[in-house]
């Protein structure tokens, strides 16, 4: 059995810095607390809680001589604000490409203009954004929703960082029957998921079984399976390697693996030799464990 790997998987730069951003911190001594999971990955969130790395859920929490970490996600104005009275230290480790949907939203709100963000209503990310035009912003998931929105004026459009193409398109199109103005439409995709999702979708067509290795609470990881379905149905989402059962890969010839923006090269790495250790199991020059 082969272990295929696709051309583009795991850690995006928003990430990478994220979690580069936060040892840095622990380097120089801090105690950093995050707002939230710094990341949709709780393998990665254990380890750096074991290098003293601490989750909170509110603002009023963190003290005076701790620093607290802004999530990948990013925040709302207010919430930053509350965060830089009470800390000693903001770190602000928002996605660069996510700044850029929260300054496009308070730009058309700043111009009296409706924004129509697409994504999901409830994901941080979208609440953080909303917070740059609160009077202004309407969330929808797709085109399906547009029914339900008022009549627009100079309509933006834009996304959640880590949804489908299809999706957003679609939205954009159905978004031009609730206004007399002309739209603007900006995609505000992560590159890094279009090429992840892109990658994946071209190995699909290659292989008998395919795992994604992402959080079960991941947009883009969730998303990497569906796409990941549209050639091979046998597609799997896994956070680690012990939810790997040997028995759907029996009569496999190939396995797809890809990962999503937020899981590490060293949890990447446990699942391929895990899948590789299998593949010599079922040749028969090992047994299963």
């Amino acid at each position: 059995m082969r272990v295929l790997l696709a051309d583009e998987y795991g850690f995006c730069f928003g990430v990478e810095r994220a979690v580069d951003m936060v040892e840095e911190a622990l380097c120089e001594g801090d105690t950093v607390r995050t707002l939230g999971p710094l990341i949709h990955n709780e393998q990665e969130m254990q380890r750096l809680g074991t290098q003293g790395v601490t989750t909170i859920s509110d603002p009023v929490q963190i003290k005076r001589g701790e620093t607290a970490v802004i999530r990948a996600h990013g925040v709302t104005p207010e919430v930053q604000r509350e965060l830089e009275e009470r800390a000693s230290k903001v770190v602000d480790a928002t996605c660069p490409f996510v700044t850029r949907v929260q300054k496009l939203a308070a730009r058309a709100a700043a111009e009296d203009r409706h924004v129509i963000i697409v994504g999901s209503p409830d994901h941080p990310e979208m609440i953080g954004v909303k917070g740059y035009a609160p009077e202004h912003a309407f969330i929808i998931k797709d085109e399906t929703e547009v029914a339900d929105l008022p009549r627009l004026r100079k309509p933006l459009v834009v996304s959640q960082t880590t949804i489908k193409a299809k999706t957003f398109f679609d939205t954009a199109e159905a978004v031009k029957t609730k206004t007399d103005d002309e739209v603007q439409v900006i995609n505000t995709i992560c590159s890094a998921t279009r090429d992840r999702q892109d990658a994946a979708r071209a190995l699909s067509n290659m292989v008998d079984a395919f795992y994604v290795i992402g959080g079960r609470h991941s947009s883009n990881s969730i998303k990497l399976v569906g796409v990941c379905k549209e050639n091979c149905e046998k597609s799997f989402l896994i956070e680690t390697e012990d939810e790997i059962n040997p028995a759907d890969l029996i009569g496999v010839e190939n396995v797809g693996v890809t990962a999503g923006a937020s899981t590490p090269q060293w949890l990447i790495q446990k699942v391929v030799e895990r899948l590789e250790e299998i593949g010599r199991a079922n040749s028969g020059d090992m047994s299963l464990k």
